[in-house]
């Protein structure tokens, strides 16, 4: 099958030139392997038992001879592999010599894990739109927003059954090209697999079907601000155990919180993190809906739509120029919130607004208008990304644009 172009390979070639490592971080399937092994001489997969058995006794005679860059596929199966990884580096540390992949955070195992300051870490996400569409040419919508550069749209709007279905389809390439049926089995699939053998894989001995009872409660609430209490009650699980699971599936790169944005400027904002299921299509998987469910319910549409907006935007965050980071901002009564709030260098911000409704007025730009008003230059735009055709300004600074405008 043909190589389909990643956001994050011109900086892996560009670190792979430069550093002596680089660490690829992300949930399994995403690609990760893929487009790293496009840069390595040799290829070591650790997560097959012919490959591994040299590594497990003797990691850094393994390691002695081997073309470089060399890269070292599911690291995680094999820790004392990083432990060699580190002597060498030591000894010889000139450019691209290892590149190594992961699908669990390296923090889970502290007394193995020695490359801060030895390597660099890229996070790798499912595949964009933009990515799935080979649309890379030009700047990114995280970008265009920091510039204050006008959006476009690409030539196919889609209307907003055609989004839910974009978010259903998924960022894991396999998955992507599979038809619906199928894909929804895999999905399902990889579900199962998660809460059994991929925790297991990292020492966690959870009871599987709690562990898949707090997932779906935590698939339920996606893009919402939910409190501890609210997801361990639908969950039937202790505060204790609720933690350890929402810890085990973020560094499994399944579940990711979107920080609540704080500044004196403004009181009495909440703190409370906006929580994510970082794929869509295991979204859908996990609560057992298809797109006809969600069209039907505007409390799962909403979620939708705003999950599937930060899953695009999260992708673009390792790679922008900008380098921006995502939260949202809420008060504490409820009578202002934001759902994205872009922060750039130097205090600067963009609002951002997803609303399910092809039809958008001045009204649905009033957030962005309150947090204009009391942060002044620091607001630097607005958007109120929408389902509907049209491109235009709702107010000074604030622009109603459809979704597609962040692939366009």
């Amino acid at each position: 099958m043909d190589y389909r172009p990643r956001l994050v390979d011109p900086l892996l070639a560009r670190l792979t030139g430069g550093v002596a490592a680089t660490l690829v971080v992300g949930s399994r399937a995403v690609g990760k392997t893929t487009s790293a092994a496009r840069l390595a001489a040799t290829v070591v997969h650790l997560d097959q038992p012919e490959e591994s058995g040299v590594f497990r006794a003797d990691p850094d005679t393994a390691l002695q001879g081997l073309r470089e860059p060399i890269l070292l596929d599911e690291w995680q199966v094999v820790p004392d592999v990083l432990g060699a990884l580190k002597r060498s580096v030591d000894t010889d540390s000139h450019p691209g010599r290892f590149l190594v992949t992961g699908s669990v955070r390296a923090r889970l195992r502290h007394e193995t894990w020695p490359g801060t300051g030895r390597m660099i870490t890229v996070r790798m996400y499912g595949m964009t739109v933009r990515e799935q569409l080979s649309r890379l040419d030009g700047p990114l919508f995280l970008d265009r927003l920091a510039a204050g550069a006008p959006l476009s749209l690409p030539d196919d709007v889609p209307n907003i059954r055609d989004y839910v279905n974009l978010a259903l389809r998924s960022g894991f390439p396999e998955a992507l090209t599979l038809d619906p049926e199928l894909r929804m089995r895999w999905l399902t699939s990889y579900t199962e697999e998660l809460v059994t053998r991929d925790a297991a894989e990292i020492g966690e001995s959870r009871d599987p079907s709690r562990l898949r009872r707090y997932l779906v409660a935590y698939g339920l609430n996606t893009a919402g601000v939910v409190t501890d209490q609210a997801l361990l009650e639908a969950a039937g699980v202790n505060h204790t155990t609720a933690g350890a699971y929402e810890r085990l599936l973020t560094d499994l790169f399944v579940i990711e919180a979107v920080p609540a944005w704080f500044t004196n400027r403004l009181s009495r904002l909440i703190r409370l993190p906006k929580r994510f299921v970082v794929d869509m299509g295991l979204w859908a998987a996990l609560i057992n809906a298809d797109a006809s469910a969600i069209l039907a319910d505007a409390n799962l549409l909403g979620r939708c739509l705003e999950t599937f907006v930060v899953s695009q935007l999260r992708a673009e965050l390792e790679v922008c120029e900008s380098r921006p980071r995502l939260y949202h901002l809420r008060d504490r009564e409820g009578r202002h919130e934001i759902d994205i709030l872009v922060e750039y260098g130097a205090d600067r911000v963009v609002g951002i607004e997803v609303k399910a409704a092809a039809a958008v007025s001045s009204d649905d730009a009033k957030h962005l208008r309150w947090c204009r008003s009391q942060l002044g230059e620091r607001f630097i735009g607005g958007v109120v990304l929408h389902t509907g055709s049209r491109l235009f300004q709702l107010d000074g600074g604030i622009i109603a644009a459809p979704i597609a405008s962040l692939w366009a």
